[in-house]
C-alpha cells in the first residue's frame, strides 16, 4: 500500500512538462490517449486542493481571450495541456474557459506568464 501512496504523491507533484512527457509515453507505448489520462491527473490535483481549501493552495487558470496571436496561443495551449490540435483550438475558441483547474500557485503563475507572452488574456482564480 505504501508504494501506491508514493506513486500517487509523485503523480500529484508532476510539473506541466512532466505531465506532457507522461502523456506522450502513455500514447506512444501503451496506446492510451492523453485526453483519457488528463482527468486522472486533474482528479489527483483537485482531491489534494479540496483538503486544504482554507489555505487556497489550488488555483484555476482561465483563458479569457486568445488575443491577436490566436494561432500561437492554440499551439501553446496544445503543448501545455497535452490536448490534440482540434481540442486545443476548441478550447481557445470557447474562451473564456478554464485551461487548468486545481493547480499550484507556481504552476498557475507559470501558465499565465507563458500564455500572456503568446498574446492571450489570462486570469488566475
Amino acid at each position: 500500500m505504501a508504494d501506491l501512496k508514493a506513486f500517487a504523491e509523485q503523480l500529484v507533484n508532476l510539473t506541466v512538462k512532466e505531465v506532457n512527457e507522461l502523456a506522450t509515453i502513455l500514447k506512444d507505448e501503451y496506446g492510451i490517449e492523453p485526453a483519457a489520462a488528463a482527468p486522472v491527473m486533474m482528479a489527483g490535483g483537485a482531491a489534494e486542493g479540496g483538503a486544504a481549501a482554507e489555505e487556497k493552495t489550488s488555483f484555476d487558470v482561465i483563458l479569457k481571450s486568445a488575443g491577436a496571436q490566436k494561432l500561437a496561443v492554440v499551439k501553446l495551449v496544445k503543448e501545455l495541456t497535452g490536448l490534440g490540435l482540434k481540442e486545443a483550438k476548441e478550447l481557445v475558441d470557447g474562451a473564456p474557459k478554464a485551461l487548468k483547474e486545481g493547480v499550484a500557485k507556481d504552476e498557475a503563475d507559470s501558465l499565465k506568464k507563458s500564455l500572456e507572452e503568446a498574446g492571450a488574456e489570462v486570469e488566475v482564480k
